[in-house]
Parts: C-alpha cells; structure tokens; sequence
C-alpha cells in the first residue's frame, strides 16, 4: 500500500483522505522506514499538497496525541510561521487578550523554528508554564480561559518522522498539519498561512475536520496574521460554509504607522514589548495584536463584526486591565 501511495506521489496524482489517513498512520506508528518516510515528504512538497491529505495527516496526528478534553466554545489562534517577515508574537498576544477578555483559548503551539522567537519562547520568558499535562491544561482553562500545549510533549508520535525532517532541511507537510493538529481538537481556530494559496486548501481541510467556526488568513504584504497596514485576505468556514472575504485596515479607522513597529527579536524583547501594551501602552503593535484577537472574538460567537470587536479590544488593552489576567498565569 505505501509503495502504492508513494508511486501516485511521483506521477503527481493527488491521494485521497483514505489513503492520506492510512499512510500517515503507518508513518506515525513507526511502521516505515525513513527512506519511504523521505521520498513521501519530498514528493507531497514537489506535488503540492491538498486538503484531503493536509486533513488525512491532521486526523491521524490527533488520535495519536495526548488528548486534552475543552468546552466546544474553545478556540485556538495557532499559525503556520514560515513568512520570513519576524514579527513579534502577534497571535500569542492575541490568545492572551482574549483570555482576559473571557474567551476560553486552548494555545496549540511550539518554539521557534522559522522565527527568532515562537510561542513558547515567549510565554517562558513572560513565567507562563509551557510543560502543562493534559489536567492542568483543563484547570487552566477553566480557572483563567488560558492553557497552553506545548506541541513537543503532546505529540510523541513525531520523533518518527524528526530525522527525516532534519534531513530534508526545508518545509514538508508536517509544517502545514503541525498548527491544526491541537490535541484538544478545537472547534473553532484562527489560522495564519504563509501563502494566498493556502487559505482555501486549509479552509477545506478544516471542513473535512468537521470544524465550526475557523478563519484563515494571509495579509497582501506577506503576513500569516491580519495585517494593520495592507488588506487581508481571509477564507472563513462557518457551519460547513466556505467563502472569502478582503478586510481593510482602513474601514475600521485603523492609523497604524509602519511596518518596522512590529518586527520582533529574541524571546526577552519580545516579551518586553508584549508586557508594555498589557500594561496600555498604545503603539502598533497593540493594534495589531487587537485586530488578529478580533477575529478570535467572531470565531468564538462573542461579536459579529471585526469593526465591534476590535473597538471593544481596544478599550480592554488600553485600560491596562490584561496585566492582572496575566499575573494569574504566571508560575
């Protein structure tokens, strides 16, 4: 069967989410050897990946993590990276403010890997726990909205494929399942991609996955987050319904200054700047953070509009009331 599926792979014929299923569980159980593991990875990436095999590897990634059980109202705000642009952790600090504004976000994430700093670089160096098991994952959700999967400890099946990865050098599919495979299998997720032509390809897998609510986005200047400075454009699925929409920083009075604002550095800058809008301080990146979090609130069923939710964050940032919230996560 796998030199089958390897054999479609190099005549460039697209797998079906049956055989996508059945050649990541064989890979996951250590059932094939790294050369097959390698031309799977290689000819998947020279092929084009879709949905159904994104979706395929997504369901098997899952069953084989640590599972974490949340509430269905939970969301997750976890990207693909890989934009090359080194912003600050635009996405975490979203998934932080809407912990203290009353959403429940489960944080799927990682350290860096195509970024001078990932999520859990900079949750460490803000004394946020990043080595949480599964119950402590669910305490922390319910206590204070927020608990955080650290992708390393929930996905021991992964130490399959790490060679092979390292050996290959460059991005595989496992860069494109890694942020939809949250081990509390949301049903609701905000989704950074690196490249327009993902966002559809991703909006289907996630249909595939039976998600609620998701939102997928790709700035027009090179963002895997919604941008303050260019359009974004986001494929939104809601209730097994695809459709694209373009949002305009401008329609919502958004006066961001420029871009080199937001660009990031190690993990200590990193959480210095998240801690000084925290604290209310105004700046762009405080815009940013506010806009992507927007999102989340729509995702999440609290607001229906990008215009409301991103007012309504602001005032909560700007009053400064997220650094108590952020105090109650701190180890």
């Amino acid at each position: 069967m796998i030199d089958e599926i390897i054999k479609k792979l190099k005549n460039k014929q697209n797998l079906t989410l049956g055989e996508s299923k059945t050649i990541f569980e064989k890979i996951m159980s250590g059932e094939v050897n790294n050369d097959k593991i390698y031309d799977f990875l290689t000819l998947s990436s020279a092929k084009g990946e879709t949905s159904d095999e994104i979706a395929g590897g997504v369901f098997i990634l899952r069953e084989k993590a640590n599972k974490v059980n949340v509430s269905d109202d939970a969301i997750d705000t976890c990207g693909t990276g890989g934009d090359g642009k080194n912003t600050l952790n635009i996405s975490t600090a979203a998934a932080l403010l809407l912990s203290s504004f009353g959403v429940k976000v489960a944080k799927h994430g990682n350290k860096s890997v195509s970024s001078k700093c990932g999520s859990a670089d900079v949750l460490e160096k803000l004394n946020i726990n990043i080595n949480l098991e599964p119950n402590q994952v669910e305490m922390n959700l319910n206590k204070n909205n927020f608990g955080f999967m650290f992708a390393p400890n929930y996905h021991k099946a992964m130490k399959y494929v790490a060679p092979v990865r390292k050996q290959i050098g460059k991005r595989t599919i496992f860069n494109l399942i890694g942020p939809l495979s949250s081990p509390a299998k949301v049903k609701r997720q905000v989704v950074g991609v690196f490249d327009k032509k993902l966002l559809k390809i991703f909006a289907e897998a996630l249909k595939n996955l039976n998600l609620k609510k998701a939102m997928i986005v790709n700035s027009q200047d090179g963002l895997d987050e919604i941008s303050p400075y260019a359009k974004t454009n986001i494929m939104e699925l809601f209730n097994g319904e695809i459709k694209e929409t373009i949002l305009n920083p401008n329609d919502l009075g958004i006066k961001a200054e420029k871009f080199e604002n937001i660009i990031g550095k190690g993990p200590d800058y990193n959480s210095e700047k998240m801690n000084e809008i925290f604290q209310g301080k105004d700046n762009d990146f405080s815009i940013a953070v506010c806009l992507n979090a927007a999102a989340g609130l729509i995702v999440a069923d609290k607001t229906s509009s990008f215009k409301e939710g991103y007012v309504k964050l602001r005032n909560h940032i700007l009053s400064g009331k997220v650094m108590p919230h952020i105090s109650n996560l701190q180890t």
